[in-house]
């Protein structure tokens, strides 16, 4: 008897851990016909950008320190394994693949992992390919990436909401050299973008842009930013959405000075990971067209956001902007935030949860 007490008194102890660890609900969230979701792995903590390796590996930035292997994440017949590449580091979000080398980004310098997919199991110590980035940690997390140039293009994000600053790497995008050296700024204006990619056909920028706090909830909208060449301006901090002043700032430099937006995305949505789905899997109509984490918002009296979104382009022109996986928030309450958005080699889209923990996976097959 007393054994049989001691059991259930256990069994109702360990139940509410089994619910906490449980799945997402995946079941929640709303696609297009013929697609579905799947969970990845729910093992890789505060998982921001991604990027894949050729042999088929899938690194992931964290914002608390760790960074992540994933193993035949291309290959959805696999289990994935997850391996601890590195930790203790500061907000490591960006990561990307270089000639057998994995570059990290910090607050204020990028690593680099040498020959990094033999040595899964024992990995090599960091290589520094620069320190010498703004060590301000107001939007200091940095989405990193090569552009087909062969450079690596590392954001500045502003030190603050709303401010000028006398340092002009502050709110723009930077590009170096593959071993760090010879920093330029490629576009100027731009408060915290936290992805980017570059049109398949064209090999032209684009980029997601934060827009400001405290303007009200549906002021300023993010952006989708086009930059076909250096030397453009953006807007911040004196313009935001192309056509919408700046409180303090705006009487400086009138909106008609910089380029304005692509197309506008919603108000405080904190647009994050964006990628050209360039795979096979999906409808032709998707091929070469924009996919955006969106992270949802964090003070508006309701929320918006928590979703991937598509936006389609006419030629080099964006025509339309709508929602394309939602679910993550209903009624107020949040289970999951997308962060990144990546095209597996099967052409599949994974997308990361920072809240979650997670990364799935949006295959399609015809019904």
């Amino acid at each position: 008897m007393r054994k049989a007490l001691l059991l259930a008194f256990l069994f109702l102890i360990i139940q509410p851990v089994h619910v906490f660890c449980a799945d997402p609900p995946l079941d929640r969230i709303k696609l297009p016909p013929g697609f579905r979701i799947s969970l990845l792995t729910g093992d890789v903590p505060s998982a921001r950008e991604m990027a894949f390796s050729p042999g088929g590996t899938l690194f992931v930035g964290s914002m608390k320190g760790n960074v992540y292997a994933v193993l035949d994440a291309g290959d959805d017949r696999k289990p994935h394994k997850v391996v601890v590449i590195d930790k203790g580091l500061d907000k490591p979000v960006g990561v990307d693949f270089r000639n057998g080398s994995l570059y990290v980004s910090a607050v204020d310098r990028i690593f680099r992992y040498d020959n990094i997919e033999s040595r899964l199991q024992a990995p090599p110590k960091p290589v520094v390919v620069t320190d010498a980035l703004p060590k301000q940690s107001d939007h200091g997390w940095k989405f990193i990436r090569f552009g087909p140039d062969g450079l690596l293009y590392v954001p500045v994000g502003a030190p603050c909401n709303i401010c000028k600053s006398r340092d002009e790497r502050f709110a723009s995008v930077m590009r170096t050299n593959q071993d760090g050296g010879n920093p330029e700024i490629f576009a100027r204006g731009v408060r915290n973008t936290v992805g980017f990619d570059w049109h398949p056909a064209t090999g032209e920028l684009w980029f997601t842009d934060n827009g400001r706090d405290w303007m009200g909830d549906n002021i300023p909208p993010d952006e989708l930013n086009h930059a076909p060449v250096k030397g453009m301006h953006f807007g911040f901090p004196f313009c935001h959405g192309g056509d919408i002043p700046d409180p303090e700032f705006g009487k400086e430099h009138p909106c008609n000075q910089f380029t304005p937006p692509a197309i506008k995305l919603g108000p405080h949505v904190a647009s994050l990971g964006m990628r050209f789905y360039t795979g096979k899997m999906f409808p032709k109509e998707y091929r070469n067209q924009i996919f955006i984490a969106e992270h949802g918002s964090w003070n508006r009296s309701k929320k918006i956001g928590y979703r991937v979104t598509l936006v389609r382009l006419d030629g080099n022109k964006a025509v339309s902007y709508e929602e394309f996986a939602s679910g993550w928030e209903q009624n107020e309450v949040t289970w999951g935030r997308p962060a990144d958005v990546q095209v597996a080699p099967d052409g599949s889209l994974l997308v990361s949860d920072d809240y979650a923990g997670a990364i799935y996976r949006i295959a399609y097959s015809p019904q």
